[in-house]
């Protein structure tokens, strides 16, 4: 028996590899194209059982009873496990563990996993879970502010312990966080020019392109061996242990091929699912959510309503912003606090503005559990404040991209929080480049005296032939964190090994870094080969054999991993040189001078003089080293005021997007959607467009398309592809990509986190563009078609 089509590592030899600033392809974008790429819902076991959840059809209800015996009756019904069947912790959580493995007494979301099922086939578990009754009674549903912090609104989460319960002025309120500078009252008093809005943004799926799964197998020590689609190994394992009741070096994750994240993994879903019948049966369970579970069974965006002030000079200088920011979190906390940390630091924008009162926070409500998604609170900012740019420049009878670069940040400058952006800030500059690259051609879909349809808006349906269709154009620029924030200890492990086998050097290099589609992979082999000059690079499986990368997230795993990879090099490095002088140094004085180099798979002296062969030096010998990298410490924001050197770096990246609107039908086509970004140094500039691209369409989505619906008793109307509507390739616009090499010095080769900033300032470039096309103030996204014909 066994497990099959589990990665064995990625080979990447000197003719497909490449070095630090080459395009290098990926090693899994072939497979993933022909469809020959092990997914983990390719995963199997050949005495392997079959999960199923059954969730509660309801968003707000108490259990009176469950009643499991019509499952258990069930023909190749192996086992079925309600709360009480559990053996150990009960709750988990990122940060405040107040989610349940399963239901007890009440569910508080639609989807809530009450029970579960093994079965011998994935249709007997699933009919098996369909004759389990529970007595639900509904209860009123928490689903906004007003309802959540009512004088008689129910506690979702009474009895809290968490360290932000202290803090907030109501049990369902997450996590609250200000950030206040300067004195906003007296700069409202010398304002010339104030705007006001309300806006609003909806929840956004990830819409990632493979489901939940996973494949548990119990061990002979009595522990379990996970193969699962995640992001974050280790936290995965930290939250499993306890609720397995097993210590952690019995609960064993290796990372399985993973069809994209964008945060929706950071949270457990199946995972302690899968476990807990693997280890109730003694046989190897695999879960695989179909499309509807998914929908329910992971987190999504935090949808949005934001109030913003701003106040200027005549001529344009902001002198004070104010802002209030309510973001709702669902039924558990997830990522919540973090994503409030990054709206309040980040809400007033890639700007210099001397007094700034932002307020921002997250709701517990009944609504599906909100957390990571790329961009991670600074998204819903984002779109308000650009939006209030335009809103100003309009007020002002200025330039919209004028007016941004009057007031844009720049090296040197003080962020709201006090902290000093002490690297690169080029927000004017990625501006300019918006702004001075060509515009597409007008009607360019009218040629030869006719019309080519497809490229109008809802042209693939034959809506239109370009009567009453108008074009727009809008400009956007956001800022971004990267890495984990707010004095959390950030780090990666790497394990690098260099041998000599068949007489050619090899290096192996071993991480728990997920690779979630970013290219992590191909960065890591691209840095061993040019730090140890050597052209063959193995990249193992990311297991938890070797210490945490921490999450593919907050754009930090080329930053941090890539570090980890790079010092942990750079130590092998010195360890084979010290080799070398030991065994040569006696009879070549060359061994002992600064500067050597491993290049080519030799030793090389600074002046270029071949020293020795690595396979010379180490013969049967074999150098392998392990060690950790921190990006240097952060510290929280103040309680009260926000201040603090909460980040450790910052993006930037600007959009400017053309479209055309039909305005009597209210669709809408993007044209164009160009971006400049600072990625500090470009490790592998294939990677780094295609990462920059991805993120502009994943914002563009948001601006007029996407959004989950959640009807009024907190119940999921949409949860399928069917109804959930994301851009295709049909969608896709032209996305020219411009960026700089503006190194950091604090950053491993200067580099920047790359993945996340496109997704900000894409949405409300789209939208400006919009606003331009038809004149309609549209203060929420997604912007529908009702939304431009007033229907």
């Amino acid at each position: 028996m066994g497990v099959t089509r589990v990665p064995t590592g990625l080979v990447q030899d000197g003719a497909a590899g490449g070095v630090v600033g080459e395009s290098t392809p990926r090693p899994d974008g072939v497979p993933k194209v022909t469809g020959e790429f092990a997914y983990s819902s390719d995963l199997w076991h050949e005495d392997m059982l079959w999960g199923h959840v059954l969730r509660s059809p309801h968003a707000h209800a108490e259990i009176r009873s469950v009643d499991v015996s019509g499952a258990l009756a069930v023909p190749g019904v192996h086992a079925v496990l309600t709360h009480d069947d559990l053996p150990a912790k009960t709750h988990y959580g990122l940060e405040i563990h107040d989610q349940p493995v399963l239901a007890k007494d009440v569910v508080r979301h639609h989807g809530e996993p009450v029970a579960l099922v093994a079965a011998d086939h994935p249709e007997t578990a699933r009919r098996a879970a369909e004759r389990i009754r529970v007595a639900y009674v509904e209860l009123p549903p928490v689903t906004d502010e007003a309802s959540a912090t009512a004088p008689d609104a129910p506690v979702l989460h009474p009895n809290r312990t968490d360290r932000h319960a202290a803090r907030v002025p109501h049990p369902n309120i997450v996590h609250r966080q200000p950030v206040r500078r300067g004195d906003v009252a007296a700069a409202r008093e010398r304002a010339e020019a104030v705007v006001t809005g309300e806006y609003e943004v909806g929840m956004q799926d990830q819409a990632f392109l493979g489901p939940e799964s996973g494949l548990a197998v119990p061990a002979e020590d009595g522990g379990v061996d996970l193969y699962i689609a995640t992001q974050w190994l280790h936290v995965d394992r930290d939250q499993l242990a306890p609720v397995l009741g097993l210590p952690p070096e019995k609960v064993r994750l290796t990372l399985s091929g993973v069809g994209g994240a964008f945060g929706a993994r950071e949270d457990l879903s199946m995972q302690a699912h899968a476990c807990l019948l693997a280890l109730r049966t003694g046989r190897p369970v695999k879960i695989v959510y179909n499309r509807y579970e998914s929908f329910l069974g992971h987190v999504h965006r935090h949808p949005a309503r934001l109030r913003y002030e701003h106040g200027a000079t005549r001529d344009g200088r902001l002198l004070y912003v104010t802002a209030r920011i309510v973001l709702d979190g669902g039924a558990y906390a997830s990522s919540s606090p973090a994503v409030v940390g990054n709206a309040a630091s980040l809400g007033v924008g890639p700007y210099e503005v001397a007094n700034v009162d932002v307020e921002a926070l997250a709701l517990y409500t009944n609504n599906p559990p909100c957390g990571a998604m790329r961009g991670f609170g600074a998204v819903q900012a984002c779109f308000a404040y650009e939006s209030q740019m335009d809103r100003l420049a309009e007020e002002l009878g200025m330039d919209p991209v004028e007016l941004r670069r009057r007031n844009a940040l720049s090296q040197g400058s003080t962020m709201p929080t006090g902290q000093v952006v002490d690297s690169p800030a080029p927000v004017a500059e990625l501006l300019r480049r918006v702004r001075e690259r060509p515009l597409p051609p007008e009607r360019a879909w009218e040629h030869d005296g006719g019309v080519d349809v497809r490229a109008l808006p809802g042209g693939l349906s034959n809506t239109t032939h370009g009567e009453g269709v108008v074009r727009g154009v809008g400009y956007a620029v956001g800022i971004k964190n990267v890495g984990f924030s707010e004095g959390f200890d950030d780090y990666s492990t790497a394990r690098v090994r260099l041998e000599v086998v068949a007489g050619e050097p090899v290096v192996s290099v071993r991480t728990a870094a997920a690779e979630v589609g970013q290219g992590g992979v191909t960065v890591q082999a691209q840095i061993a080969r040019t730090e140890l000059g050597v052209a063959r690079v193995v990249v193992h499986p990311a297991d938890t054999r070797v210490g945490s990368a921490g999450s593919t997230s907050a754009s930090r795993q080329t930053y941090m991993t890539g570090g980890a990879v790079r010092h942990t090099c750079r130590a092998v490095r010195e360890r084979v040189l010290t080799i070398g002088r030991e065994r040569f140094g006696a009879d070549h004085p060359a061994w002992a001078g600064d500067g050597l180099l491993l290049e080519d798979g030799k030793v090389v002296s600074c002046g270029g003089e071949v020293l020795a062969s690595l396979a010379e030096v180490l013969g049967e010998e074999a150098v392998e080293l392990e060690s950790e990298f921190r990006h240097r410490p952060t510290e929280p924001f103040d309680p009260e005021t926000g201040q603090g050197f909460g980040h450790v770096q910052y993006s930037f990246a600007a959009h400017r997007a053309v479209v055309e609107v039909d305005t009597e039908l209210g669709l809408v086509k993007v044209v164009e959607l160009a971006c400049a970004q600072d990625v500090g140094k470009a490790i592998n500039p294939l990677s780094v467009v295609g990462q920059i691209q991805g993120g502009t369409v994943q914002g563009m989505g948001l601006a007029v398309m996407e959004e989950i619906v959640v009807d009024a008793r907190g119940t999921v109307r949409n949860p399928s592809f069917t109804d959930y509507l994301i851009p295709t390739v049909l969608d896709t616009p032209a996305i020219p990509v411009d960026y700089l090499e503006l190194a950091d010095d604090h950053a491993p080769y200067g580099l920047r986190g790359v993945g996340e900033a496109p997704t900000l300032s894409s949405t409300p470039a789209v939208v400006a563009a919009i606003r331009a096309a038809t004149g309609l103030a549209l203060n929420r996204v997604p912007v529908r078609p009702e939304h431009l014909t007033g229907t």
